[in-house]
């Protein structure tokens, strides 16, 4: 971390060209405030983005970055880190990008745990390409290329990211500035992959999407905040918590049957058995509130560095350091 003090707009670059109302421009503010709350000099950050709405962003940081392919972002983002591992690298990536063409390098970028924050902005929908429904699109959707509503499941990216052995999962909302500004502290704080859900709108393609959690009092009604120690309460007032109920969960309210906080449940981000953490990041409506904030966070050895340490356990074994000191180890000849 650099001792000199950054403002958002040291962190600022080119004019967005997103739709107005665009869960993307929201995004873009609360990332440009946390970079300049962690502090990391713009030299040291470098961002990579694949190809839809969203993976234009690095055009607007004043940072490194790289616009790459289509659901290639995560294997250009490790090839950086691993080159570079001094620099901060955040892979921007939506639903259709990161999780259809890119499927299999998030899931291995997870897997092998490489020191990458990996922001996932999902609208559910194919917006650049005009429309089509997405990876994380619910059954039943109707696009332009699915008329007649489609006949598969979505993806669930939390469940994703658990059964890659994911060590960081947190969720935030697009439009909810402050707490979306500390998972992002929490992300770029972990030490591997990290990856963070936004859930975000599409005004023109997949309009309201998230509406249940789209303005301040539907979150308070309908989304719960998790905080690593605390009692996992929510509602307006706090009146509502969560309980185990079998291997399951279940909401109850505070003062009914005798219930009070001492009987609610406790997030433990850290704990190495992901069971519950897993049927948090799941939790889905009109029953159960959307989980926000750090679902998971546990910390395990790095890619990059299991990388770097065994190249330097290699190399201390050997007796040649350059490509001129490995030709004088051999036989030589000269042909005359």
């Amino acid at each position: 971390m650099s001792e000199t003090k950054y403002t958002a707009a040291d962190y600022k670059a080119g004019q967005p060209r997103w739709c107005p109302g665009c869960g993307d421009h929201a995004f873009l503010n609360s990332f440009h405030k946390a970079l300049a709350e962690i502090g990391t000099a713009p030299k040291d950050i470098a961002v990579i983005s694949g190809i839809g709405c969203s993976s234009r962003l690095p055009y607007y940081m004043n940072t490194y970055g790289m616009h790459t392919i289509h659901g290639r972002a995560a294997a250009i983002a490790t090839g950086v880190k691993v080159a570079n591992p001094n620099l901060t690298v955040w892979q921007i990536s939506g639903d259709g990008d990161g999780l259809a063409i890119g499927g299999n390098h998030f899931i291995h970028a997870i897997r092998r745990n490489v020191d990458i924050n990996i922001i996932l902005l999902n609208n559910r929908i194919y917006g650049l390409t005009k429309g089509q429904y997405s990876p994380t699109s619910e059954r039943g959707f109707v696009s332009k290329s699915s008329p007649y509503g489609t006949v598969e499941d979505p993806f669930h990216p939390a469940e994703l990211c658990f059964g890659a052995r994911g060590r960081f999962f947190a969720r935030c909302a697009a439009v909810d500035g402050n707490p979306s500004i500390e998972v992002l502290k929490a992300a770029e704080k972990h030490k591997g992959t990290s990856v963070v859900e936004v859930l975000q709108n599409c005004v023109i393609f997949n309009d309201g999407t998230h509406n249940a959690i789209a303005k301040k009092e539907d979150r308070e009604k309908n989304a719960i905040y998790l905080e690593h120690g605390k009692p996992m309460l929510f509602g307006p007032n706090k009146e509502f918590g969560l309980m185990q109920e079998g291997f399951g969960l279940k909401v109850v309210k505070l003062g009914e049957n005798g219930i009070t906080e001492k009987d609610i449940l406790v997030h433990d981000a850290h704990c190495m058995d992901n069971t519950l953490q897993l049927k948090l990041a799941l939790m889905e409506g009109p029953d159960f509130p959307t989980a926000l904030g750090v679902i998971r966070d546990v910390e395990a050895p790095t890619y990059d560095e299991s990388v770097a340490a065994q190249i330097q356990e290699v190399s201390a074994k050997k007796k040649y350091h350059t490509f001129a000191e490995l030709l004088a180890t051999n036989d030589t000849w000269e042909v005359k």
